[in-house]
Formats: C-alpha cells, structure tokens, sequence
C-alpha cells in the first residue's frame, strides 16, 4: 500500500467503517416529540417552574425548534392542554351510554377517576395554576365543559319530578364539582380503591338528589 491506496488500487480510506447517520425526525415526529416532552415537564414542575431551554435540552434541539413548532412555552403549553382536556371530555361523553339515572351518575364519576388513573400528568396539568393571560384550559373552565354534558341528563330527571328544568346547569356543576374536587384529592392520595371512592360519591349524590325539594328553603337567618 502507497499513499493510501491499496496494491488493487482502491483507497484504504474508503474502506473503513463509517459512522452511523442520525436520523433526522419529521416534522409530525418532532412536533409529537416535544409535545410529550412538555407535558412531562408541566405536570412534575408547572407552567412558570417550566422552561423553553429545558424543554429543547431534553429533545436534543436547539430553541428555535420550539419557538418554530409552537411559537413558545405557551403555544405548547396550550395545545397540551386541549388534548388533555379532549381527552377528558371524550371519556365523560362516551361513558355516559344509558340506563337508571343513578347508573349515570356511576358512569360519570368513573369516566373522571379512570381518567385520573390512565393520564395522571395530565389531569395534574388541568388542575395546576394555567398562565394568567390564558382564558381556557383552567380547572373550572374544565368542570364546567364536562357539566354542560349532564345538564340535559339532569334537565329530563328534573321535568320528571316536577322540579324546574332551568336549574339543571347549576345542579349539573355542583355535582361535577364534587366529583372533580374529590377526583383532585384522589390523585395523590389514592385511597380507597376507585370503584370505592366511586360507589361513595354516587352515594351522596343520589341521595341528595332522592331528597331534593322542589322549592328549597333557607333555615337560617339569613335571607339575602
């Protein structure tokens, strides 16, 4: 060998193992990348304890790849929220199939603890602080979507009772906020069991509901 060039003439350089290329991603496969990225990252530390550099580092990508995905920390921190939120909201609705009101009432309390149980970071992102500017996505914007989908539910019990179906929105959101406040502590705690936690929440809710007066009266001394 001469020069570099091997006695058959080819170049011994060319011969030596190249190095592996990197896979460059697609656009769909990095977009999906930092989208699970940032939603690891809101649910363990906040939107504000959250940071666009850390968001970057941990896809291997410099920020301009965020910033052209996404716009920044809250474009993607927005569109993590709307599945989340999708994602809720389709479980209640599709659980909410028919039969006895009360089986309803178990239908929706485990649609939100399955959910609780499957997509725990995300149900942590719904209940965390959302950026001050931001209008939807919070907590009570949540509870109040997923009540509009019981409110005609609750509005065919009541006109069969001869209670006022116009006061379904306000039974439908203090029922789902029983269950959603209840879900929130669940989700550390995780005692009992979620058919038991469940089974208890219907309990108050139906029979409170089994009770309910058609024209409620106050008792106490105050009347306004």
């Amino acid at each position: 060998m001469m020069g570099g060039v091997a006695i058959d003439g080819s170049n011994s350089s060319s011969d030596k193992p190249r190095r592996g290329r990197r896979v460059r991603m697609t656009g769909a496969e990095r977009r999906q990348q930092l989208l699970d990225i940032g939603r690891t990252l809101f649910a363990e530390k906040g939107f504000e304890g959250t940071s666009v550099e850390e968001i970057a580092a941990k896809a291997g990508v410099s920020k301009p790849v965020v910033y052209e995905h996404f716009g920044g920390k809250e474009g993607l921190y927005a569109v993590v929220v709307d599945r989340e939120m999708r994602q809720l909201l389709d479980g209640v609705t599709g659980a909410l199939t028919a039969g006895h009101p009360r089986e309803l009432l178990e239908q929706a309390a485990f649609a939100l603890l399955d959910y609780i149980e499957s997509y725990t970071d995300g149900f942590r992102i719904l209940v965390r602080d959302s950026p001050v500017a931001q209008s939807t996505g919070t907590f009570a914007s949540l509870i109040s979507d997923i009540a509009t989908q019981v409110e005609d539910i609750l509005g065919l019990e009541f006109k069969a009772r001869g209670f006022d179906p116009k006061l379904a929105p306000l039974y439908a959101q203090a029922l789902v906020g029983m269950v959603a406040l209840t879900g929130q502590w669940w989700l550390d705690v995780r005692r009992p069991k979620k058919a038991e936690v469940a089974a208890h929440l219907v309990n108050l809710a139906w029979h409170g509901l089994d009770g309910l007066e058609s024209k409620p009266q106050l008792v106490g001394r105050r009347k306004n």
